[in-house]
């Protein structure tokens, strides 16, 4: 069967020969060929001549030839190990053909798939773990659910990188939460990392140079969440040639454009994406004809080279979505007919690089990030809208110096300065009259972080990287503080006090010591052992009570009773190399604690709550697992393939009283508790015109809450539940497959497109996202919410002009 599926493979580009051209010719053609290396000329000995994909054939001889007599129309496959393979049909009008091959050796190619850290090696030699570069060429030749190229996907295709299913506002990361991940985009925070609420993700994919996650080790310069970092950087625009690349699909249409304004000196990238197809929802079933949604990315990136020493890039950003839906839910007063979700990001970053030597430089950031979620609540027979405002402007200074001596030798020093203003939430009526307006106090506070590391080469088979952050927060007024009874759980009934701070007054600071230790001891030159230690601590975090946070959830900043989370992590892996770096193998663990999560009260509700701590409980979490992961980044077959085993659990005991503890205080599954996860990309590049990938990705169904019971109320029935995460949702599989056409007349043109063709969810699956229960006039009844339950088709056209 392999050999069938291979053989329809490889004949793919010799679908349009005309059937003339099949073995079935009574001419035969002597083929007198010699194979050389690419790289050097060299003849290469006993390479494998293979005729029509069988088992007859014969070998070079020792100097790199082979005579063989075929019939006219028949396949020649040459294969080496080591080598690419190389297929030619015979079709020449000829007695004789004259075949002169050079095979491409794989190690002198470039690699196709970049699963670890940079470089060829990087991931034996230096002494981070849990660090994982993917490159963007990896992210592209992944099947994308509706053809829509998405970074977080990719990622969730790596080891330990998970989420609680299909539309999931952001990812999860070894246990942590969504909102644990320090998103940077060019320096800039992100806050709401997906489009159309989990769908895609928000990161325009021909603008990026550079994604780097950080799961273990995470540099001292980085700070600020618990879980990990990913760091994503645009691409540089080029000073010396227009480059344009895109795309047009059913969902969306994208476009990229990177120009020099003044060679050698100044460019500039423009990259822009939108979708305005929501149309098609007329087209659908009833129940989608009031479904509206649409959203557009635009970003800009200039460099400019002031001279040899000085460099300056200003980089911004713009994302903007709209969804509307029935009504969900709804508020006191307001008759409304509809629910719309509108968000919006807009960031900015200037850096300026100094050198002052080759081997010190100075790096300075100035960072303006503003995030803008919108509820909008149209009133019936009304032009009015009801808003539900809210918001997060991030202001940063950031300064690094960075100095080299040696090649085994790097030292970084910084400061860091950041002010948060998080707009609780505001009710805003319009012209209602029926309607009270509502402001939650503003909250204000600052951080600040000195940090320093140094990484050093101590002998050929050690070496090591010692960081130390020290982070320091305040929470600043004015605000309006409560006192409550002590030993007594936090409730608007237990209040004693209250307090004002002024505006300016500090009204709580935290603040401590994070340090960052990583080792590589070398066990050869091709394996090394690596173990690392972090501690951070997390001064702002998302309050949810939904299964994975909305990007209307609110953010809520460190004060008097919400204290800082505070994590401690410790990993320890093996990291081997096979033939000439082609082949990955690693294996790692982790163990992370947790101080101060929270969770919420059953019953909690945080829309317009100045109060949060009386509708939330902290506790503590540990993560742990193990991650097993076999990479090949070269030749005509690449991809990888890992394993997961890993658990994530809270732990809630505030005290004795049932209103203060989760599962009477024992550990309990979050949210997204997947113990086991296996992942698989294939991709397969017999030529130059054709490409095939197919992505397996299977996992343990996360938990939910199944009560334990019923209650009748007033001639209405309510599920009763004893525990939280219980149960779990049936096992997640999906396969997925691509077919990527390069045109072949475009080949080497400055004008270049393909297509792709791609079937998400090949088995069809109703893969479950959540179970939820509905009260209905013969009981209640469960349910079960799949995002996407059956196959998706997509087929998109890519171009690129260089």
């Amino acid at each position: 069967m392999k050999k069938i599926l291979l053989s329809i493979l490889y004949l793919l580009p010799f679908v349009s020969i005309s059937l003339s051209a099949q073995v079935t010719s009574n001419k035969y053609v002597v083929v007198d060929g010699i194979i050389k290396d690419s790289s050097d000329n060299s003849l290469v000995a006993g390479a494998n001549i293979k005729v029509n994909f069988g088992k007859l054939g014969i070998r070079t001889n020792d100097k790199g030839r082979f005579l063989i007599q075929l019939p006219l129309g028949a396949s020649i496959s040459i294969t080496h190990l080591g080598y690419r393979p190389y297929r030619i049909r015979v079709d020449t009008q000829r007695d004789t053909l004259q075949l002169k091959v050079k095979l491409i050796n794989i190690a002198n190619e470039l690699e196709e798939v970049v699963v670890s850290t940079q470089g060829s090696d990087k991931n034996i030699s230096r002494p981070l773990i849990g660090v994982t570069q993917l490159s963007i060429k990896a992210i592209q030749k992944l099947p994308a659910a509706m053809g829509e190229i998405d970074v977080l996907r990719g990622l969730q295709m790596l080891p330990g990188v998970t989420s609680v299913g299909e539309a999931s506002n952001g990812i999860n990361i070894r246990g942590g939460t969504t909102d644990q991940n320090l998103i940077l985009l060019d320096d800039t925070p992100i806050f709401n990392p997906t489009h159309l609420f989990g769908l895609f993700s928000i990161f325009p994919p021909d603008a990026i140079s550079n994604i780097d996650l950080y799961k273990g080790s995470v540099p001292a310069r980085l700070g600020g969440r618990t879980a990990s970092v990913l760091d994503i950087q645009m691409t540089n625009p080029s000073l010396e040639k227009l480059k344009l690349t895109g795309g047009i699909s059913l969902i969306s249409n994208r476009l990229t454009l990177e120009t020099p304004i003044v060679k050698e000196k100044l460019s500039i990238l423009l990259s822009g994406r939108g979708s305005f197809n929501d149309f098609l929802f007329n087209l659908g079933p009833a129940r989608l004809q009031n479904i509206r949604a649409n959203f557009y990315d635009f970003a800009t990136k200039v460099f400019y080279r002031a001279n040899a020493k000085n460099t300056l890039t200003l980089s911004t950003y713009l994302s903007k979505d709209f969804f509307q839906t029935d009504l969900l839910g709804g508020i006191a007063n307001i008759n409304a007919t509809a629910t719309q979700f509108s968000y919006q990001t807009n960031n900015v970053a200037l850096k300026w690089f100094h050198s002052f030597t080759p081997k010190v430089n100075l790096q300075t950031v100035v960072v303006y990030t503003d995030y803008q979620p919108k509820t909008l609540l149209p009133e019936l027979n009304s032009d009015n809208k009801v808003t539900i405002e809210s918001g997060i402007e991030y202001k940063q200074i950031k300064s690094s110096l960075i100095y080299v001596p040696t090649e085994s030798h790097r030292l970084e020093a910084g400061i860091s300065l950041v002010s948060y203003g998080i707009e609780p939430g505001k009710l805003v009526p319009g012209t209602s009259v029926s309607v009270n307006p509502i402001t939650v106090p503003k909250e204000n506070s600052l951080e600040s972080a000195i940090y320093l590391e140094d990484e050093i080469m101590i002998n050929k088979k050690l070496t090591v990287s010692i960081g130390l952050r020290y982070s320091n927060y305040w929470a600043i007024g004015p605000a309006k503080l409560r006192k409550y009874e002590q030993n007594s759980p936090k409730t608007d009934f237990t209040v004693t006090d209250s307090l004002t701070v002024k505006s300016g007054e500090i009204i709580k600071s935290y603040g401590g010591f994070e340090p960052r230790f990583a080792l590589k001891y070398s066990l050869g030159a091709l394996s090394s052992f690596k173990f690392g230690y972090n501690l951070m601590r997390q001064y702002i975090q998302v309050i949810s009570n939904t299964t994975t946070p909305l990007p209307t959830s609110r953010w809520k900043a460190s004060d008097d009773y919400i204290k800082p989370q505070i994590s401690q992590l410790f990993s320890l892996g093996y990291f081997k190399n096979f033939k000439d770096n082609i082949y990955e193998i690693s294996l790692e663990g982790y163990y992370r604690h947790t101080e101060n999560v929270l969770d919420y009260k059953p019953g909690a509700d945080f829309l317009f709550q100045p109060y949060l701590e009386t509708q939330i409980l902290a506790g503590k979490s540990k993560a742990y697992g193990v991650e097993l992961m076999i990479v090949k980044k070269k030749g005509e077959f690449t991809g990888w393939v890992n394993y997961t085993y890993s658990r994530s659990l809270n732990q809630i005991n505030e005290g004795l009283s049932f209103t203060e503890q989760i599962n009477s205080g024992d550990w309990y599954a979050t949210n997204y508790d997947r113990p086991h996860s296996f992942n698989g990309n294939f991709n397969l590049n017999p030529n130059i015109h054709h490409e095939f990938s197919f992505t397996l990705a299977y996992s343990t169904g996360r938990p939910f809450s199944l009560p334990v019971g019923f209650v009748n109320f007033k001639n209405v029935q309510y599920p009763l539940y004893e525990e939280r995460n219980n149960e779990r949702i049936k096992d997640y599989t999906r396969l997925d497959f691509s077919w990527t056409i390069r045109n072949p007349s475009m080949q080497k043109k400055r004008w270049e497109g393909s297509w792709t063709f791609t079937l998400y969810n090949l088995l069809g699956r109703s893969n479950a996202y959540s179970v939820y229960f509905r009260s209905e006039k013969a009981g209640i009844k469960p349910y079960q919410l799949t995002v996407f339950g059956s196959v998706i088709p997509s087929l998109t056209y890519n171009f690129k002009f260089l």
